[in-house]
């Protein structure tokens, strides 16, 4: 059973919660249906969405299912797309043209951005967010989720930045869209898959409740932005620095020169990336993904509370 609208399907355990003031994290969807291999991506949702529960909050998975924007899956349908080679990569400007073909869609952080404060949610957990491309002085390649940041009050729990990325110019870019950075417990701001970029973030934060708080405040103070709240991956899951900045040198390079670019080069480099770690680089992914998770579930409940 589902709560409807003319653009949600809600999945009737998220519909009421939100009902009931109970706390709700929003769960994206291209990391399974473009960020891992099957099994992996529907084990991960599996364990992303229990991770959630246990922490006392409700897991909403969002994604767009035969044209229609699903919030929550039933595990049927997150088996589906798991498995689906159909589906296509969805930033906020594509759902509309997505939904009139009654096709079906990873939501990436913009989209899931979008949904999620159409349903009235107002805390997202994702692995990391895009940004700043490398040489996007040439190319232009920014993010949709920067943009989106900018102008959607969803607070976004990530390991930061993906290190594929140009981590400074992504800050700066952030900066203008007047989206707050807090890391969590960290004077740094992480790098995805290490604990820190070597950058400062502009606020740091140490407990849920704190940050519950400051998104309690910066939404009083009618901000109108999302927020970014940086959570590092656990230090036993780190990989070496030196090692995965060389494998995404290496990752870029060949992307380069094989010409892949636009919505096709982030999933290339993490599996590349992947091939070059010998597989470290996905176990990093899974374990920094339920580790936002967790804190934003804690986050989820501390909003609640309030």
């Amino acid at each position: 059973m589902t709560g409807e609208n003319e653009l949600l399907q809600i999945e009737r355990e998220v519909q009421a919660a939100l009902a009931e003031g109970r706390a709700v994290v929003a769960l994206e969807s291209t990391i399974i249906t473009h960020g891992m291999p099957y099994p992996e991506n529907l084990e991960t949702a599996r364990a992303v969405e229990q991770v959630v529960r246990d922490k006392g909050a409700v897991p909403a998975t969002i994604a767009l299912v035969d044209g229609r924007l699903r919030v929550g899956l039933p595990g049927d349908q997150l088996d589906r797309l798991a498995q689906a080679r159909d589906v296509v990569k969805a930033s906020g400007r594509d759902l509309a043209a997505v939904m009139v073909r009654g096709g079906s869609a990873g939501t990436t952080v913009s989209a899931t951005m979008r949904i999620a404060a159409l349903a009235g949610i107002g805390v997202f957990a994702t692995g990391g967010v895009g940004g700043v491309h490398r040489g996007a002085e040439e190319t232009f390649d920014v993010s949709a989720d920067l943009t989106e940041l900018g102008r959607t009050e969803v607070a976004v729990v990530c390991a930061g930045v993906k290190s594929i990325l140009d981590i400074a110019r992504t800050l700066e870019y952030l900066e203008t869209q007047r989206v707050p950075v807090i890391a969590y417990g960290s004077d740094d701001f992480p790098a995805f898959y290490t604990r820190s970029s070597g950058l400062r973030a502009d606020h740091r934060l140490d407990t849920p409740e704190d940050i519950a708080e400051a998104i309690r405040l910066h939404a009083a103070l009618g901000s109108g932005t999302g927020m970014l709240i940086a959570n590092p991956i656990p230090e036993a899951e780190a990989l070496d620095p030196a090692f995965i900045d060389s494998a995404i040198s290496d990752a870029v390079a060949e992307a380069a020169k094989r010409g892949i670019s636009r919505k096709e080069l982030t999933p290339f480099l993490l599996a590349r990336i992947n091939e070059l770690s010998g597989g470290r680089s996905l176990a990093a992914n899974i374990a920094l993904v339920k580790n936002n998770a967790a804190l934003a579930a804690r986050i989820a409940v501390a909003l609640s509370a309030r």
